[in-house]
């Protein structure tokens, strides 16, 4: 087991979580806000957030993995939702929970925690979208922290590797390398914002032109 890495039966517990949390928070709020835009994903709506959010246990249910991470297979989740109310999406995604609960436990490390990982990292989009800020030491948080910090133990440069012994909170390091943190934030926090940048820039993410307080 990695230095790292929370055991595999903590990702599924943090999802189950996680998905108990967002969901309530979901179900509190007026239909309206599913059309607030999300700054951290500016091309989204928290109906977007929310879409690929239940989207990607959809297509792992379905094997529909082809492009897996691609912008195009986020944009097919979106559109698949796309005339679905709230109350819709909601008992979605209780369908596709009760389906995905059962494969929880088969999903090995590190898939697991880059799931809760990702999932994590759009309920804060959310919850700053909304201003319901919160959960911000729920596990799945310890868990995306974990895989991130772990991933970064892995590249061949000594200087990226460094990074995984930042002492930054566990909510900030998910967020500072999700690319929710602009390169001022990151000196902010004390971590070198070119090297973070450029260790982001070969994932999905891109550090924000100007800095999102959360």
């Amino acid at each position: 087991m990695s230095e790292y890495l929370l055991p595999a039966s903590e990702g599924a517990l943090a999802y189950a979580e996680l998905y108990e949390r967002v969901s309530s928070l979901i179900i509190s709020t007026p239909e309206s806000i599913t059309s607030v835009g999300v700054p951290h994903c500016p091309k989204w709506t928290v109906k977007c957030v929310l879409s690929h959010m239940i989207g990607v246990p959809e297509d792992v249910l379905t094997g529909q993995m082809e492009g897996v991470t691609t912008e195009a297979w986020t944009q097919r989740q979106v559109d698949r939702h796309s005339e679905h109310s709230k109350t819709q999406l909601l008992a979605i995604w209780s369908n596709t929970f009760e389906n995905f609960k059962a494969l929880l436990p088969k999903i090995p490390q590190p898939t697991i925690s880059q799931f809760v990982f990702d999932q994590v990292t759009h309920e804060h989009d959310i919850r700053h979208a909304i201003s319901q800020p919160g959960a911000r030491d729920s596990r799945a948080i310890s868990v995306a922290e974990g895989f991130i910090r772990d991933f970064i133990t892995r590249n061949p440069d000594p200087a990226v590797h460094a990074l995984a012994e930042s002492t930054v909170t566990g909510f900030d390091y998910v967020r500072s390398f999700s690319g929710r943190r602009s390169k001022e934030q990151l000196a902010e926090l004390g971590l070198p914002a070119d090297l973070v940048a450029a260790f982001i820039s070969t994932s999905p993410f891109e550090i924000p032109a100007r800095s999102i307080v959360e």
